[in-house]
């Protein structure tokens, strides 16, 4: 597959190319195809959760069309290029991550660049999906339900008052909150 319209997207959106965003792109589409998905259609039966933000996700975007405001995309900041792709019918979830050497296995994908982040950045765009990543099929520790949930639903909390929205309720004591009042958010007021 022609991957270059998937990164002129990504480097769009990002003002350059990256050996990220490569990355990004390459490992979209993979998730696309271990899920049964076409690269040329509206992916409404998938959910991605990347490990990391920045440019990586500039490319999972780019070839998947997942985006946090679809809610098909989601950001679990664990500081790893990685990201697990989930077909929603099925349920079937798959890790897809850079394989641990790949940095040190670039150069020899291209040999005339001596500069690293070149030859990655040449690398990257068409080292055999074994060399480049590892596909790992995985169970969730969540049901896919509870983040997909059900668009349209609205409470308020019982303590602030505001809405909650996607079914993200907590029920303490038979009351309805959200989740800062019952169990403390991000933040707080000063």
């Amino acid at each position: 597959m022609d991957i270059k319209p998937f990164l002129d997207i990504a480097s769009r959106d990002h003002s350059h190319l990256c050996p990220r965003q490569i990355l990004g792109v390459r490992i979209g589409l993979k998730g696309l195809a271990v899920c049964g998905v076409d690269a040329s259609s509206k992916a409404k039966h998938l959910l991605v959760i990347s490990e990391t933000d920045g440019c990586f996700v500039d490319g999972i975007i780019a070839a998947t069309k997942c985006t946090v405001g679809h809610r098909t995309l989601r950001i679990e900041d664990y500081g790893k290029v990685a990201a697990t792709f989930i077909h929603t019918e099925t349920n079937r979830a798959f890790r897809i991550a850079p394989t641990l050497d790949v940095r040190e296995k670039a150069p020899r994908h291209a040999p005339k660049e001596k500069r690293r982040y070149f030859a990655q950045l040449q690398a990257y765009q068409s080292m055999p999906d074994d060399e480049l990543m590892t596909v790992q099929e995985v169970e969730l520790n969540f049901d896919v339900r509870d983040i997909v949930s059900r668009a349209g639903r609205r409470v308020n909390c019982a303590k602030c008052g505001e809405e909650i929205i996607n079914e993200r309720e907590r029920i303490v004591d038979g009351n309805v909150y959200c989740k800062p009042c019952a169990e403390g958010g991000y933040c707080q007021l000063a």
